[in-house]
């Protein structure tokens, strides 16, 4: 399946993630939060049954972890059943499904964690976003979910911005050193996403090479970072030690050191 000759929906279309999925698929049918609600059901089958797409992309998401602890009824709606009705409209119409989930639904009790691997959310986001596999991989069997982690991209809040942001405003600015990952160009993830529509169904980890924790990737991004633990810098929410997520399936992607080069670079044009 050549992407020029598909037809494309993608949800989410302003995000961080559904802004340069938007550049990969520049024919694609582009809806926003405000065109369509993802979370009622009728509208959403109605309207993917209507337009006939050959692939749905969701890139829509709940995606503050720490909100999402008070805001739990919204995650699950947004993160957990939503993705259940694109998945009814796409079984309906022959579609396939392309959905990103998230590293955090892992507890980070091991160090790496393949496709394969038993899923524990320690976090209502975590959650919620396996609701929303588990939903998919039920009601249809055209899926390709998409997990990753620690995005970073143009048009969105990221971790990136903020540091940069942080540096001016403050003499040194705390982040914590126990807490491993692997950051992720979203410019990056969007390509990938093509190439993944023409693999089998199945889930997905898809990540920039290298991994780090957030110390060390605001250390490549400002030079008036000091380490922290966890405990020091307390979230509402519980975040995983460990949220490796390691790709079997496909081939990988740069090293997220070079790609965040290319971001900081385009940045300050």
């Amino acid at each position: 399946m050549v992407v020029g000759t598909i037809k494309t929906l993608i949800l989410g279309a302003s995000g961080m993630l559904g802004s340069d999925l938007c550049r990969v698929f520049p024919d694609a049918v582009k809806l926003t939060h405000k065109d369509l609600d993802i979370t009622d059901r009728t509208k959403v089958i109605e309207f993917i049954k209507r337009i006939k797409p050959d692939v749905v992309i969701n890139a829509a998401a709940y995606t503050n972890v720490d909100v999402c602890e008070d805001e739990q009824e919204i995650a699950f709606e947004v993160n957990g059943h939503a993705p259940s009705y694109i998945a009814q409209a796409c079984s309906d119409i022959d579609a396939i499904l392309v959905h990103f989930s998230t590293d955090y639904v892992f507890d980070g009790s091991k160090k790496e964690y393949v496709e394969s691997d038993i899923t524990n959310p320690i976090n209502v986001y975590g959650q919620s976003k396996l609701m929303g596999e588990q939903e998919i991989i039920k009601t249809t069997d055209k899926y390709r979910i998409i997990r990753t982690s620690w995005l970073f991209g143009k048009n969105g809040k990221n971790f990136v911005d903020t540091m940069l942001r942080l540096s001016k405003e403050m003499e040194t600015v705390k982040v914590v050193n126990d807490q491993f990952g692997k950051p992720t160009y979203t410019a990056d993830l969007a390509c990938k996403t093509a190439e993944i529509i023409n693999l089998d169904p199945g889930i997905y980890h898809i990540t920039n090479e290298g991994q780090c924790t957030w110390y060390e990737f605001a250390s490549e991004i400002i030079n008036n970072t000091i380490p922290c633990s966890s405990e020091e810098l307390t979230t509402k929410a519980k975040r995983p030690t460990y949220s490796i997520l390691t790709n079997t399936k496909i081939t990988s992607m740069r090293h997220w050191k070079n790609a965040l080069k290319e971001y900081l670079k385009e940045s300050q044009l």
